[in-house]
């Protein structure tokens, strides 16, 4: 495996892309909508190859398989900062099926955290006792190959109207819930005007005190922060806290931190949660420096999950000693806050499982 080095990993904008992959055809038009560059994301791996200068005769049979399990679907924005002719490119590998996709492995299940058994009304999972996790919706706006919902059935989980009165007279009746977790898929793949209407609707419901957003919209269509958004989010009377998901620092861009600026503007609690991955993110250099431009960019580390052994994902695994190992050398280069919680979700446990850290 390829590992970049430091230097390398630095250059996060596309200054230094050769012209042919610069084109205004291949960037998101000026004043172009999130909602534009969603709908023209690349949805089939020959399209990713072709556009990244690599061969689609070495690498495309590969692919099919993985693909067919679980689509590709990758923004604009994310693909300019991957490297052209680099098949080790760290953001590519997280969304590129590979031949390794379509073997089964031991212990490598489908759905790994047993969410399927967690819902207490459609759409609304609860795990901890505090805070419920609120299902918006099934869609994406970038499929990660390593993702541990990427065999979830959303489509049994669609939420009707009515759907959500009950969420809301699940949360009305729960008074040691005082945190939601829209989630899903991601929750800023839906419109702004739906997500309003939630916020108004769990704004009515007295011991709620804060509103968690995890979503990976913000990072890979930066374009997604934008005034509407920022409206519904000032409406709210809950605290508001963002917690994004970046894995490398070849992520974190130039718009990308526009974005994030917005949205600490308005008063919104940024946080980044990881996933160790092999080939991605698995050594301290990296992740030291993900911290540090995180932390530049206005965003705490929060997590580094452990990976979730998920079927067609298992050539990402890092074990949890060697993850430790990897934490253990980023807190002798970093102050504590710069260096994430090391965890593990353990289905059917009162909360996130820390890993002992070997320092």
């Amino acid at each position: 495996m390829i590992q970049r080095t430091p230097a390398r990993i630095e250059a996060r904008d596309v200054s230094h892309l050769p012209t042919s992959f610069c084109t205004a055809s291949d960037a998101p038009a000026e004043g172009q909508s999130w909602q534009q560059i969603l709908s023209n994301s690349v949805c089939r791996p020959e399209q990713l190859l072709e556009r990244l200068g690599l061969p689609v005769e070495t690498w495309l049979e590969g692919a099919k398989g993985g693909h067919k399990q679980f689509p590709v679907r990758v923004p604009e924005p994310f693909i300019q900062r991957m490297e052209p002719g680099n098949p080790e490119d760290p953001l590519l590998r997280q969304v590129m099926p590979f031949a390794d996709e379509s073997l089964e492995q031991p212990g490598f299940i489908r759905d790994p955290l047993e969410e399927t058994t967690a819902f207490q009304t459609p759409g609304l999972i609860r795990k901890y006792k505090s805070r419920a996790l609120l299902m918006v919706t099934g869609q994406c706006a970038i499929n990660c190959r390593y993702c541990f919902r990427r065999h979830f059935p959303y489509d049994d989980h669609r939420l009707s109207p009515n759907d959500r009165r009950e969420v809301i007279t699940a949360l009305s009746a729960s008074p040691e819930i005082n945190e939601v977790i829209l989630s899903g898929g991601d929750p800023l793949s839906v419109n702004d005007r739906l997500l309003a209407q939630w916020a108004e609707m769990l704004d009515t419901v007295p011991h709620l005190r804060r509103l968690r957003i995890h979503t990976r919209l913000p990072v890979v269509i930066p374009q997604r922060v934008c005034n509407d958004l920022l409206a519904w989010l000032n409406r709210s009377r809950l605290q508001k806290v963002v917690v994004v998901h970046v894995n490398h620092p070849a992520e974190i861009d130039s718009p990308t931190r526009q974005a994030l600026k917005r949205l600490k503007d308005a008063g919104v609690t940024l946080l980044n949660q990881s996933v160790i991955l092999k080939g991605v993110n698995d050594s301290s250099a990296t992740l030291s420096l993900l911290s540090e431009t995180l932390f530049e960019a206005g965003v705490l580390p929060y997590y580094l999950h452990a990976f979730d052994p998920v079927a067609g994902a298992h050539h990402f695994n890092v074990s949890d000693s060697r993850a430790a190992e990897i934490v253990g050398e980023m807190l002798e280069h970093l102050p504590g806050f710069l260096v994430p919680r090391l965890v593990r979700e353990v289905p059917g446990q009162a909360s996130k499982t820390p890993i002992p850290v070997n320092s």
